[in-house]
């Protein structure tokens, strides 16, 4: 069985990282989504609450699995027996850093990193763009999951 891991915090998930997820989960037989929890970083939304929003985005693919990790990636992957991570590019500067993360990943551990060049439409999106889009009153349903969308409206008008 192909499986990969896509990581990240996806705080919250948008249509890029739906993009990268759905293209991986045609190339995959199982694509584990890891949602990497920070102790040091308050996220406008809980694990919980991203695993859950990332599970509903990702009903309709039906080889997506979604949870929570804490630490390092590679050990994630051992423990699954994932030998491949896929992550987006949306840029030259995202390449400078993914390369290294690439090149530390498999001297510790063997595992493969492949690189997606992001689809155009989503080449300057970010979740802490988005965030900070909509803390201003901007439209940004446009790069969301309706129910993601529908989720950060909600929880900006409880602050």
């Amino acid at each position: 069985m192909r499986r990969a891991v896509c990581p990240g915090s996806f705080d919250p998930i948008t249509n890029g990282h739906l993009d990268i997820i759905g293209r991986a989960a045609k190339l995959y037989d199982v694509v584990h989504v890891a949602v990497m929890i920070n102790q040091s970083k308050k996220g406008l939304f809980t694990v919980e609450e991203r695993i859950e929003m990332i599970r509903e985005a990702t009903a309709d693919y039906g080889n997506v699995e979604v949870e929570a990790f804490h630490g390092l990636l590679v050990d994630f992957c051992k423990q699954r027996e994932i030998p491949a991570i896929v992550k987006g590019l949306r840029a030259v500067s995202d390449f400078d850093y993914e390369l290294q993360m690439a090149q530390m990943n498999i001297g510790l551990s063997g595992v493969e990193t492949l690189f997606v060049p992001t689809n155009p439409t989503y080449s300057f999106l970010s979740s802490s763009l988005v965030k900070e889009v909509a803390t201003w009153g901007g439209d940004v349903s446009h790069l969301l999951p309706p129910t993601v969308n529908a989720a950060l409206v909600q929880r900006l008008a409880e602050r």
